[in-house]
């Protein structure tokens, strides 16, 4: 690999969780890794002025900083909590030196069967984050998950549904993540993903393989590059011609990749992301 080859590969924190943020940050630079999605749970155990100046030291970009969100409460006390800890994550990012906060919008109260009114909940809140977001030269993207996850963790499934909300706001306040894992079924998403690349509001570009049989639990079910079922070069095609240029993360929840060396992991997922992302085909 070349570093021409790895110039738009960002590794997302969670893929080699195994890692600390010291041995990540070491691993990137040895292997000529330019950036980095980062946590806010292993970035607030390390400490945030800590890791930004780890990261910032070592020359790396900050591509994102997951995750805020969680937004569908009805209980005032949880609302406001939620709230406050979005701009928390907001306060977070600016720190970092990101310009991106994720959004996983929050599944169902319980009880509840109103998927509608959970997203409208989403769109008040971002009538209050959007504009702090901004203030702080922070993006909120909001991430729609596959449907099986609508229930329990986000309201947003499609593409199309991330656009209705981000459009009520400023492009360089609300945008959408592109996630290769969650959108690779929905025929509708070619066109969402012009209609937002149109717009500018793709402020987040993420890549992974679905592989079946999903685990129990499914969340860590996403495959390595190159291992399931999405086309992913077709699909870096597709958000280039919209003329996004940015940088791609590679996003995997895997129990069998975290069992294995950090390192050797980041390594392969660098040699992967070159050849199914970028040249496979060619």
């Amino acid at each position: 690999m070349s570093a021409a080859d790895l110039a738009r590969f960002s590794i997302n924190q969670m893929t080699v969780k195994q890692l600390s943020l010291p041995e990540l940050t070491e691993a990137c630079v040895r292997l000529g890794v330019p950036a980095v999605g980062l946590w806010r749970e292993p970035v607030q155990a390390y400490g945030v002025q800590a890791a930004a100046r780890l990261v910032r030291d070592a020359g790396l970009v900050v591509t994102s900083l997951c995750r805020g969100g969680f937004l569908t409460a009805t209980d005032p006390g949880q609302r406001a909590a939620a709230l406050a800890d979005n701009r928390a994550a907001v306060d977070e990012a600016a720190a970092l030196g990101t310009d991106t906060l994720v959004l996983v919008s929050g599944g169902l109260p319980p009880g509840s069967r109103d998927l509608p009114a959970a997203r409208e909940r989403v769109a008040d809140a971002l009538a209050e984050l959007a504009p702090y977001a901004g203030e702080r030269g922070v993006r909120l993207a909001i991430e729609p998950l596959h449907p099986m996850f609508a229930s329990d963790r986000c309201v947003v499934s499609t593409l199309d549904q991330a656009l209705e909300l981000a459009e009520r706001f400023p492009a360089d306040q609300v945008g959408v993540v592109v996630d290769t894992y969650h959108l690779w079924w929905d025929d509708r998403a070619p066109a969402a993903v012009a209609r937002a690349g149109a717009a500018g509001r793709i402020h987040s570009f993420q890549l992974a393989d679905w592989v079946t049989p999903l685990p129990a639990g499914v969340l860590n079910g996403r495959g390595q590059l190159g291992e399931g079922a999405v086309d992913l070069r077709e699909w870096r095609e597709r958000v280039d011609a919209t003329g996004y240029r940015g940088l791609i993360e590679v996003e995997l929840f895997n129990d069998e990749l975290w069992a294995r060396d950090g390192v050797d992991l980041l390594t392969e997922v660098a040699e992967r992301f070159v050849t199914h992302a970028l040249r496979s085909g060619e």
